[in-house]
């Protein structure tokens, strides 16, 4: 890939300082704006795989008590029938620009990734929520356009300040946190966060008409460790247990 067929920004990649993110509030974010090349970015609108692939995700009861996060979804795996757009866009995202970016931004060594799309309709609601302690953090691209899309439907992602006062084993509702950051999500938008143990987040119920959708692509990054993980699949060799999970399986 050359530098005209890139589709990461280096511009907005250089411009997001580690140490401002890390020492955000109340955990670390940012909600960049054009992190994909404007002109390369209708592209992806325009290729994005259709909804008759993704795998219904409803009714799914939650740890803790926390509501069902209803969608549909598709996993991005190796040798998938894709789009050129979309086959060029994540050979780049796990290519070494964008591991060493996050790498930077996260504080550690090395880290691998998990991709998948949502598509969510009409009255999908992301309960607010920390995420498992297997991810460090994630990156989600916002794809929808005023085209397809009105504003007021809702589907933003809103960062939640907790005070300090819940722990991630609840099920609170939005109206328990003390303040809210509502990720604005038009024109080429992406929302970057760092995993703490009061990385509260969520998305309000989305109201849209039947056969629209919320569409987001997200990259799911957890730290790679190799004698961590050697360990682990020993342990689970002795024990029985399948060596390598379906989300293992799915990590590049």
């Amino acid at each position: 890939m050359n530098g005209n067929e890139q589709y990461l920004n280096p511009e907005v990649l250089n411009a997001i300082d580690p140490a401002s993110f890390s020492a955000q509030l109340p955990f670390p974010w940012v909600n960049p704006q054009g992190f994909i090349r404007p002109e390369r970015y209708p592209e992806l609108l325009a290729t994005m795989p259709d909804i008759s692939r993704f795998r219904a995700f409803f009714g799914k009861q939650r740890k803790h008590g926390q509501a069902s996060h209803d969608r549909y979804v598709l996993d991005y795996e190796e040798g998938m029938t894709l789009a050129e757009p979309w086959e060029q866009f994540i050979a780049e995202l796990r290519g070494p620009l964008y591991r060493k970016f996050v790498c930077a931004m996260l504080g550690v060594s090395d880290v691998r990734f998990r991709f998948h799309w949502h598509f969510t309709p009409n009255g999908g609601e992301v309960s607010p929520h920390c995420d498992s302690k297997g991810k460090i953090g994630s990156q989600i691209f916002y794809l929808n356009t005023e085209q397809d899309w009105q504003w007021d439907w809702g589907g933003e992602t809103v960062v939640l300040d907790d005070g300090g006062r819940i722990g991630p084993e609840n099920a609170p509702a939005f109206e328990d946190f003390i303040a809210e950051y509502p990720a604005e999500t038009r024109d080429n938008r992406s929302l970057i966060f760092g995993r703490r143990g009061n990385s509260w987040h969520g998305v309000r119920r989305i109201n849209c008409p039947e056969n629209y959708y919320r569409k987001v692509f997200i990259v799911v990054f957890e730290e790679y460790r190799p004698l961590k993980m050697a360990a682990k699949k020993l342990r689970r060799l002795v024990t029985g247990a399948e060596l390598v999970t379906e989300k293992e399986r799915l990590m590049y």
